[in-house]
């Protein structure tokens, strides 16, 4: 793979200072996001269509890539110590080169549902990696900017690989077209991480010899401890990790329940593809500027109020459902937008709590939680739309995340730079 060049230039801190590194991960990470875009569209057709599948059980490919991501995200951030983040973003695009052929050619569901593990294992490491490398150069002044930008980069890939491959199927069929325009993007992440991408391990030790230079030959936290941490020791890092369950609960449950419910109150095929596409859109394109404004005004605020407007829109998509296209696209927006303010805020939240020396290992664990809500979404939806209705199912996500609104107000305090709170997992 070639040396990595990192130790031959100063290492600094700060957009400016390493725009160009920060722009090429921005870019591997809209590669990143295009890897699952490809199955937001035509997968659930797939399963219904080619192989005749009901609901619940095409909700199991959303399952399997829910838990093997989630379990990824802890290996992840467990292995960075032992492994350069440039080596484990390269891991991550190596595992995901078979996966659009397996969708593309797949024989029977269950070879959907293997490429969805692969596809968890390669969105765990690369998205993991494009995170903490951002965080590593940017450093803590606008960290919420640079997790804004590198959720927009990754969610914009969602969205526009969505469209994509929605016009690829109707032009040419569910398969293999769509799907292969993931071959592209795996070809061209792995390539780009190989030759152009610097590991980002100095930027980490300059800031934690800054903000903590006693500290500095003392041990990292490990994964234990800091997984610990984010799920109950600390109070506060645990209501974030509850909060980002809940919110990829929501995101589940709307990939696999929301088309059926359009389609039985009477939305067209091409009407629900629209109001699909509203709330990723609104989620990439507003992520930069709120995280502008968790920088500005702290992390708890956009968390609480993102999660209070997420209730808001699921209860729109359901009371309004006798003009459902246009409560869908009111609730989408509703959804995006309050996803936007969320996403980048509980990040910056995460990093600005620990030590930067066991930030990967935090993030890790509390990517974790967030992303097993992708599993526990539709888990919980197809279980109470099979004991009640596809209504009940989003009301019973609506009052769910308003609770976990209500947590965060509660049991979250402000971690921003300014407030200079003290990092848990540091010796002293």
């Amino acid at each position: 793979m070639g040396p990595d060049r990192t130790t031959d230039r100063p290492v600094r801190l700060g957009l400016r200072e390493n725009l160009p590194q920060f722009a090429l991960l921005a870019l591997v990470n809209v590669l990143v996001g295009g890897m699952v875009g490809l199955e937001r569209t035509v997968t659930p057709l797939v399963g219904s269509q080619a192989f005749g599948l009901g609901d619940l059980s095409i909700a199991l490919f959303v399952v399997a890539f829910g838990v093997t991501k989630a379990i990824t995200n802890l290996v992840g951030g467990a292995i960075v110590g032992r492994y350069t983040r440039k080596t484990v973003l390269i891991a991550g695009w190596v595992v995901g080169l078979p996966v659009p052929l397996m969708l593309a050619y797949a024989p029977s569901w269950g070879w959907v549902i293997g490429a969805n593990i692969l596809l968890g294992i390669n969105q765990g490491l690369t998205w993991s990696m494009t995170v903490n490398m951002k965080i590593d150069l940017i450093g803590p002044a606008r960290r919420g900017l640079a997790l804004g930008i590198n959720e927009t980069a990754g969610y914009l890939g969602v969205a526009i690989t969505a469209l994509a491959t929605g016009y690829l199927a109707t032009a040419y069929g569910l398969r293999p077209a769509p799907e292969l325009l993931g071959v592209a993007y795996a070809v061209a992440g792995l390539a780009l991480s190989i030759t152009l991408v610097r590991d980002t391990a100095a930027h980490a030790r300059l800031e934690a010899a800054h903000h903590h230079p006693s500290d500095e030959t003392a041990p990292a936290p490990g994964m234990r401890q800091m997984f610990a941490e984010v799920t109950w020791r600390n109070r506060s890092l645990a209501s974030i990790s509850q909060a980002g369950l809940v919110n990829n609960l929501n995101d589940g449950l709307v990939w696999v329940l929301l088309p059926v419910l359009l389609i039985q109150s009477g939305v067209s095929l091409s009407g629900v593809g629209v109001i699909k596409a509203v709330y990723p859109f609104m989620w990439a394109a507003g992520m930069i500027a709120t995280g502008l404004l968790a920088d500005r005004i702290g992390r708890k605020p956009p968390i609480v109020a993102g999660m209070l407007i997420q209730a808001i829109g699921l209860v729109v998509i359901v009371v309004g459902l006798s003009e459902a296209f246009l409560a869908g696209i009111a609730g989408s927006f509703l959804l995006g937008v309050g996803t936007a303010l969320v996403y980048p805020a509980l990040l910056a939240a995460i990093s600005d709590s620990v030590d930067p020396r066991a930030r990967s290992a935090a993030l890790g664990g509390y990517r974790f939680w967030r992303d097993l809500g992708y599993a526990v979404g539709a888990l919980v939806g197809g279980i109470t739309a099979t004991f009640t209705s596809l209504g009940t199912a989003v009301l019973v996500a609506a009052g769910l995340t308003a609770a976990s609104g209500l947590w965060c107000q509660i049991g979250t305090r402000e971690t921003h730079p300014r407030r200079a709170p003290k990092p848990v997992g540091v010796r002293h």
